[in-house]
């Protein structure tokens, strides 16, 4: 299988699973859970929306976009870090960018650099 086409599922897969795991965890509430997955343009995240008691929400939890057949990790709001998920699909680490890190930082981790 080509190297991106694993890498789209993959990363739609990882939001699909979060998103279900927020929705089963919060059943109560009103918010919307929503994953936006743009396959042309590589942009994939996970959108929180509505109503708390007194407060509207809007919340990004998860962004990850598709570069040159890396995966960039834009924001990771979860609790073990969405790298472990890929890391447990045999995603090398050389293929992750946590591009949340400034660029001077990423040489720090044990991630790409870009």
């Amino acid at each position: 299988m080509d190297k991106s086409i694993r890498y789209k599922q993959l990363i739609k897969d990882s939001i699909n699973s979060y998103a279900q795991l927020i929705e089963s965890a919060l059943p109560k509430t009103k918010l919307s859970i929503i994953p936006v997955f743009d396959d042309q343009r590589g942009q994939y995240l996970l959108f929180e929306t509505g109503w708390t008691k007194t407060r509207f929400v809007r919340h990004m939890p998860l962004y990850i976009a598709l570069k040159e057949d890396k995966i960039w990790i834009e924001e990771d709001m979860t609790e073990d870090g969405i790298a472990t998920y890929f890391l447990k699909h045999d995603i090398p680490k050389e293929d992750i960018v946590l591009a949340f890190h400034p660029p001077e930082m990423r040489q720090y981790t044990e991630f790409a650099v870009a």
